[in-house]
């Protein structure tokens, strides 16, 4: 009961405190014209209220990750907790809200512009294909996932009491499985989200939304401080109690699998949609720095769940392989269980909107960055067009993919991309000549390096070298990173000197 207490404590501190820090280090100006209100175009540049951006911001950046990322974190054991804590404070928020605020200074332009304004122009471009990659990856996987929880909801809430489907159904079922008639579904709603103004279908349908994402998390929070005694503690020690301990180790396969409760990379690409609604630099903390945080919140209350529901981390080992490692079996038990039928119901609601709202937007991203590189404005329904479908056939191509594939390649890509924002964060910070500041970002990035290309050289899907040369390399190029940043150090402040 003490551990979780301290860690949503520590959480809502972090926004208060090293939040604030952040805050002041950019350096806020409330007078300053924002994107929304010079470039306003009726489509992707509108001023939103601060409350609405807020739900969209959040929304943006949830999916899927904090819910069963955490759930299949957690497994690790307690450390998962000062995973979630400390990287959401120190890691996460500071990249979401510093991307947000670069975009919003810097016109709205997209993640790869921005980058590739700090570490330059072959980034720039290395930038443009993994970030669109990446996105599109997004959309294919956000396409699977809520088709897959949309099925399963509605057979299970139209079946008969024999639990036979009406003819109807059957009917459906027969012509196209179920599943393959809301994957059109989704991807319909896609492509109206992608190309109509931001307003009209994200600005009115998001409210609506988080509303049952934020009950859902509300509900099981109301009910683990009720059940606390069914909590583990830190004191039980921060050893792997992951039943494949000896082939995955903590580090670094706990900091992928909790990517979006704690760091995620393709938060920067999300950041500067709203970066081009936000009417006043003085919302940007609680706009992208608050979504993060209260991401984590949700994190840490699904982690904490899942032991306090099954009883114990082997309790939960074992009850996510006699259901096939599918977390939304469980997230669907403990919904029904602790909430009632129709709590339940309103609950897993939010969990389908979840990944719906990151893959709409995942896609709408792309759209603009191929917009902002190719140079064609979009004000024009014909133009947003050319850009789309290019990008959704592609998309529908990748859900060919054996999802499990799918899933793994898209958190390594995801984590990758966030070791490209902190570096090019750092760069900015150390330009600004703002002391040791770069240091917010600097720590994160170095950490983010090694977990990222640890992994790829331990895992199956990657390399599968030993562990311990793995850890090397990852150590060696952090350390080759640190040694080009030192030297870029160097010679700005011999230019800074000279002017």
């Amino acid at each position: 009961m003490i551990t979780f207490l301290l860690a949503l404590a520590a959480l809502v501190a972090g926004y208060f405190l090293y939040g604030s820090l952040v805050d002041r280090i950019f350096g806020i100006d409330a007078s300053r014209p924002t994107p929304a209100v010079t470039k306003t175009d009726g489509v992707d540049y509108i001023p939103l209220p601060s409350w609405r951006i807020f739900l969209i911001q959040f929304l943006n950046i949830a999916g899927l990750g904090p819910i069963f990322g955490a759930i299949m974190g957690v497994l690790y054991g307690p450390a998962a907790y000062f995973w979630i804590v400390f990287g959401t404070i120190f890691g996460g928020a500071v990249h979401d809200y510093l991307s947000g605020m670069l975009s919003l200074r810097r016109g709205g332009v997209s993640l790869p512009e921005i980058v590739g304004e700090e570490l330059g122009n072959g980034i720039k471009q290395l930038m443009r294909v993994f970030s669109l990659f990446l996105l599109i990856l997004v959309g294919a996987v956000f396409v699977i996932n809520p088709a897959e929880l949309i099925t399963g909801i509605f057979t299970q809430y139209v079946a008969g009491q024999d639990g036979v489907l009406p003819a109807w159904v059957q009917t459906l079922n027969n012509i196209m499985p179920l599943q393959w008639w809301f994957i059109i579904l989704v991807f319909i709603y896609y492509l109206l989200a992608t190309l109509l103004p931001i307003d009209k279908i994200i600005g009115k349908l998001y409210p609506l939304f988080g509303m049952a994402l934020l009950f859902m998390a509300v509900g099981v929070l109301a009910v683990l401080l009720f059940n606390m005694e069914a909590l583990p503690e830190i004191t039980e020690g921060l050893h792997n109690r992951h039943p494949q301990a000896d082939s995955l180790p903590i580090f670094p396969m706990m900091f992928i699998s909790i990517a979006c409760g704690a760091v995620s990379g393709f938060h920067a690409t999300q950041s500067p949609l709203m970066a081009r609604c936000l009417k006043n630099e003085k919302m940007g903390r609680p706009i992208f720095y608050g979504a993060m945080v209260t991401e984590g919140i949700l994190a840490l209350i699904w982690a904490a769940a899942a032991i306090a529901f099954t009883g114990s981390y082997e309790g939960l080992a074992l009850y996510l392989a006699e259901s096939g490692n599918k977390p939304l079996i469980l997230v669907n038990d403990i919904a029904v269980t602790w909430l009632g039928t129709i709590g339940g119901f309103l609950a897993m609601l939010g969990v389908i909107f979840a990944p719906i709202t990151s893959g709409d937007t995942a896609l709408r991203s792309a759209r603009l960055i191929a917009a902002d590189f190719l140079h064609v404005e979009q004000s024009s329904i014909r133009n947003r067009l050319l850009i789309t479908l290019p990008i959704f056939a592609i998309s529908a191509f990748i859900m060919m993919i054996d999802f499990n594939i799918l899933w793994r390649y898209f958190a390594w890509s995801n984590q990758a991309l966030s070791v490209f924002t902190f570096w090019s964060l750092t760069v900015f910070l150390a330009r600004e000549r703002k002391g040791l500041s770069y240091l917010i970002t600097l720590i994160p990035a170095l950490f983010m390096t090694v977990v990222c290309v640890t992994y790829i050289m331990f895992a199956p899907e990657g390399l599968s070298l030993n562990y311990y040369l793995s850890l090397g390399i990852g150590l060696g190029v952090a350390t080759l990173f640190m040694i080009l940043f030192v030297r870029f150090r160097s010679r700005l402040d011999k230019i800074n000197r000279i002017i």
